[in-house]
């Protein structure tokens, strides 16, 4: 499986951003989700989805302004970013898992996406 993210950037607060990540050979994939990391933290769960799309999870900080989605026409997976705030800043990485169910470690992912950088700031 490979990923190659796209959409980072540096935004004010408030604003929105849309990541995008490009999926290849996810033959066996059974759940794609989207990580981020900042400075000195660990890798924490943003957003899950499952294989098929009909099912999703949000951690407490992105229900109600983040959404995850994936168009299996174009084979891509979204991460749809509103109400961004500082807090929001990281490198946001999309996974891939061939584990069943929609999980949230990180360790759970063997796959990545080389990573993007969101800064949101004045």
């Amino acid at each position: 499986v490979q990923l190659v993210e796209s959409g980072g950037g540096q935004v004010r607060p408030g604003d929105s951003l849309r990541l995008s990540c490009e999926i290849s050979g996810g033959f066996g994939v059974n759940a794609f989700g989207w990580f981020r990391q900042a400075g000195g933290k660990g890798r924490e769960s943003v957003a899950t989805i499952g294989g098929t799309g009909s099912s999703t999870y949000y951690a407490g900080f992105a229900k109600g302004r983040f959404t995850i989605s994936k168009d299996r026409s174009k084979n891509t997976l979204y991460l749809q970013m509103n109400s961004l705030q500082s807090q929001d800043s990281a490198t946001y990485y999309c996974a891939a898992s061939i584990m069943g169910g929609l999980r949230s470690s990180a360790s759970a992912y063997g796959h990545w996406g080389q990573g993007s950088q969101v800064t949101v700031s004045t």
